[in-house]
């Protein structure tokens, strides 16, 4: 029978998994994209510039998301969470699709943009935006909330419907930080490593195929 843990730690190797094969794909098409310019076959270069400019985009998406104040929605499958106190800075109704301002709250095509201070326990306290279809924990009448983050990618926040009370409680005499607030915890940017890995991986194989030819 499979238990909660095992099946954490199934995720988890699952995830690295992936990691590891996104950047051998990276390696690979950037390695294609240089050879194929500098020495042909011009075939390695039409196949690697696709390949290349699709990796590119992806992660410069993901970087772009966790840079922008704005959480990214939903935390990893299998990746670590926990709980902190948050103060509500304010909340106003914007456009799902562009982030502007919506006249209509309740309209379909705008959602909730919580402005919170996410104060947890191992993490200098930082400001995010969180947005959501529905009024979680009462936030439009309230000054505190609880999230549930990811504390290896902090940027990934969610605003739990039914917190725990004891986070609750912590979250009511909560004092707001008097120290500055970072707009986005620090760390690399998700991806910013399996780029660095594509990278070094494209780099050896093409000092590889220089001794080799």
């Amino acid at each position: 029978m499979t238990t909660p843990t095992s099946l954490v730690s199934s995720l988890r190797r699952f995830f690295t998994l992936l990691s590891l094969v996104s950047a051998l794909v990276t390696g690979l098409a950037l390695a294609a994209v240089v050879q194929g310019a500098v020495d042909g076959p011009r075939w390695l270069l039409m196949t690697g510039l696709p390949v290349t400019a699709l990796a590119l985009t992806a992660f410069g998406k993901v970087a772009e998301d966790s840079k922008s104040g704005v959480a990214v929605p939903g935390l990893r499958s299998g990746g670590p969470r926990a709980f902190a106190p948050a103060v509500v800075n304010g909340v106003k109704a914007v456009n799902k699709e562009n982030g502007r301002p919506a006249a209509d709250g309740q309209a379909v095509d705008s959602v909730f943009a919580f402005d919170l201070t996410v104060v947890p326990d191992d993490l200098p306290p930082y400001r995010v935006e969180v947005r959501h279809p529905l009024d979680l924990q009462g936030l439009l009448h309230k000054s505190r909330a609880v999230v549930e983050y990811d504390p290896e990618q902090p940027w990934r926040v969610v605003i739990p419907n039914n917190p725990p009370r004891e986070w609750l409680a912590r979250a009511h005499g909560l004092t707001p930080p008097v120290l500055a607030v970072k707009r986005r915890a620090g760390g690399p940017p998700a991806g910013f490593r399996t780029l660095v890995v594509g990278v070094a991986i494209a780099a050896v194989l093409l000092v590889l195929m220089r001794q080799v030819g």
